[in-house]
């Protein structure tokens, strides 16, 4: 079954994802061609001023920027390709976090997933085909057995996975995660967070490609110490 209720193009939003189990991938991004050039990025309109300022966790002397992501998100799935090229690209004091949302007790199992994969240094390898798993082979991962079978048919030890996916630290991440996610008081996903300060995602920024731009403006305005 396709989505329903989806609004927009650029992002999954709260009261959307209880309609979603199934989507099908439409693009969050833009040309950035037919949007306004020149004209500076406005608190407000293409991001907002995050009051009181969330958690951190870089080092001193790094900027912080965090994707709030959901496996199951087929905005998310579109975007993720850009996100990790633009990456790619960022200077040497920006450390990017993913860190994946649950708008609901039924996302925690997707939550836990990705951490344990972060636990086990398997997010390069793994990450992705997740993705692919549920967008392109339309594989239910939502479910703790589920999870764990896939997890194993990608060649990693299950019990290994499996401890990792019980453990206290991958729990406690996971419910960080949510915390952030509240502190930001994300309304959608993908969106991206900067310095616990600023946040930004598809509907502000008018596209995940503008979104980026928009980062990058914020980036620079906080290395500037404004």
């Amino acid at each position: 079954a396709g989505p329903k209720g989806l609004t927009g193009v650029f992002l999954m939003k709260r009261r959307d994802f209880s309609l979603i189990w199934g989507a099908v991938g439409v693009s969050a991004m833009v040309p950035s061609t037919v949007l306004a050039q020149g004209k500076p990025f406005q608190a407000g309109d293409d991001y907002l001023v995050v009051k009181p300022a969330a958690a951190v966790e870089a080092p001193a002397g790094k900027i912080e920027v965090v994707e709030f992501f959901w496996y199951n998100c087929p905005h998310c799935n579109t975007f993720d390709p850009t996100l990790e090229a633009w990456v790619k690209r960022l200077p040497a004091d920006v450390v990017v976090r993913k860190v994946p949302i649950a708008f609901q007790d039924s996302f925690i199992p997707q939550q836990r997933l990705y951490y344990a994969l972060e636990a086990m240094d398997l997010v390069e390898k793994l990450h992705s085909k997740v993705f692919a798993a549920i967008h392109v082979e339309r594989q239910r991962l939502d479910k703790d057995e589920a999870i764990v079978a896939w997890v194993a048919s990608q060649g990693v030890d299950k019990a290994k996975f499996t401890q990792q996916f019980n453990s206290f630290s991958v729990v406690t991440k996971a419910k960080k995660a949510t915390l952030l996610q509240n502190a930001y008081s994300v309304e959608g996903v993908p969106a991206l967070g900067v310095a616990g300060r600023f946040y930004t995602d598809g509907s502000h920024a008018k596209g995940m490609e503008r979104a980026l731009q928009v980062v990058d403006a914020l980036v620079a305005q906080v290395r500037s110490g404004r």
